[in-house]
């Protein structure tokens, strides 16, 4: 079970967290709608490949990614998303487009947008479609260490 990989990993470090049940979701806010969270308050997490390489993209569910941005972070026109097929083994355990934003325990860059600092708390998937982790952020910092930088905008509503 794939939430068991991220739980131990939290449990081993003493970090205090809320494992939220829900109904199958795929979409970041549809997983906010069925948790009953604010999407600004539901971390997702988005597979890019930079200069070939897979990294990890983390930012509010009610963001989007601005790839001029990322261009311009990292200085390279060679930033896009990844496919499927191209991380599917990267993850061993999760359901694809369910990764948790623990891009330390699968040898993966991670990288948070900006956006997400402003959060006390943050939850995000499980590795799967039905299970959620709720964090604080300073916490999931602590252990990830992923580098902040300003990728994302929010989506008109």
């Amino acid at each position: 079970m794939p939430s068991k990989k991220i739980k131990d990993f939290l449990d081993a470090h003493a970090v205090k967290y809320v494992s939220i049940v829900h109904s199958v979701a795929y979409t970041a806010q549809e997983v906010a709608a069925s948790a009953h969270i604010k999407g600004k308050k539901l971390a997702k997490t988005v597979i890019l490949k930079i200069d070939g390489k897979i990294a990890m993209a983390v930012l509010p569910a009610n963001y989007k990614i601005d790839f001029e941005l990322l261009k311009n972070a990292f200085g390279t026109k060679d930033v896009r998303l990844s496919n499927e097929q191209e991380f599917k083994d990267k993850f061993p355990g999760c359901e694809v487009g369910a990764m948790p934003p623990f891009g330390n325990l699968y040898e993966v860059e991670t990288y948070v947008a900006a956006s997400l600092l402003d959060d006390i708390e943050i939850a995000f998937n499980a590795g799967t479609h039905t299970e959620l982790i709720k964090m604080q952020y300073k916490d999931f910092k602590k252990l990830v260490k992923p580098k902040v930088i300003r990728f994302s905008s929010k989506y008109k509503t």
